[in-house]
């Protein structure tokens, strides 16, 4: 979006980016001896951490069925039901083993991780990184540093979604692990998760930034519902991408929390005994328990900025 500003600059001025009431990066082209020179601005609003917070709670409540759903098929565990629709419903059933955990993980999770890519790109850009830089940096460094300080949560609350193990919450698992397998033991399992976060948080913000300038703005005095299907296209493409490429990752992550193998051993066990066909063993939940919750945290965090902004 440009608007137009005049303003008297210099002859010979050079073209420099300056901020324009803090909210968007400008560039000034040179005037003409004393003729008006023109500012061209691009919006680039501040993002807002409580909108995408509320909308990463919103996200996070609704998904945790579908997150026990994904991490009882990838992990392998038995669990009563028969057939898919038997442990689909099992999902949706108590106990919700480690729920409180999980809703706070995720929810702090996705939340640091599209608000700080939104901006740490600002700040980037307004800093004059180069646009590869300044969309590719922040999501892949926050997502590292988010994965590395809920790795404990992680593997306690999915190893308690067994219904055969012997600790029943996420805070007696997470002491049962230290003390049996030592400290370290909590991170088992921190390069799959990496290898797992890191790609999908990067390529869902840069296939939402890139449907955030593919897709046509809406015109003023348009329709809300515009804006919002807008939103809701721009979200979900962002959200199976992401989760398209990191179900062998989740595979991998959680074989090693059940066996404390390495992940070299464990891809050849894997390898071993199943062939390729491990690479997409639970991928239909992975892609609803992914995809859903990055989608919705996107368009919420729209919808919530937008009706901040308009009251």
């Amino acid at each position: 979006m440009r608007h137009r500003v005049t303003r008297r600059v210099p002859a010979r001025a050079p073209i420099t980016h300056v901020l324009c009431r803090g909210e968007r990066v400008c560039k000034t082209r040179r005037g003409e001896g004393e003729k008006e020179g023109i500012v061209f601005c691009r919006a680039m609003q501040a993002p807002e951490a409580d909108c995408h917070f509320a909308a990463s709670l919103v996200a996070a409540f609704v998904n945790y069925p579908l997150w026990r759903a994904s991490a009882v098929a990838q992990s392998g565990f038995k669990v009563p039901g028969a057939g898919v629709l038997g442990k689909w419903a099992a999902a949706f059933k108590p106990p919700w083993r480690g729920v409180g955990w999980v809703l706070g993980g995720m929810t702090w999770a996705r939340a640091s991780i599209f608000y700080g890519s939104d901006a740490g790109k600002q700040l980037l850009v307004a800093a004059g990184a180069p646009p590869a830089i300044s969309m590719v940096v922040p999501p892949m460094v926050i997502s590292t540093l988010v994965q590395v300080a809920n790795q404990p949560i992680i593997r306690a609350s999915i190893t308690i979604q067994d219904p055969g193990s012997r600790w029943q919450t996420v805070s007696a698992a997470m002491h049962g692990i230290s003390e049996t397998r030592g400290l370290g033991a909590l991170w088992h399992g921190t390069s799959a998760g990496i290898l797992k976060t890191v790609p999908k948080y990067c390529v869902a913000v840069l296939v939402k930034d890139a449907m955030d300038e593919w897709l046509p703005k809406p015109a003023p005095g348009a329709p809300r519902s515009e804006g919002r299907l807008r939103s809701a296209k721009k979200a979900v493409a962002a959200g199976v991408a992401g989760a398209t490429i990191t179900n062998p990752f989740d595979i991998i992550r959680n074989e090693m929390f059940k066996t404390d193998e390495s992940l070299p051993q464990v891809c050849r066990r894997l390898s071993r005994d199943q062939g390729v066909r491990w690479l997409w063993r639970g991928v239909d939940k992975n892609l609803v328990s992914v995809a859903i919750p990055i989608a919705m945290t996107i368009y919420l965090a729209d919808l919530f900025t937008v009706m901040k902004r308009n009251h």
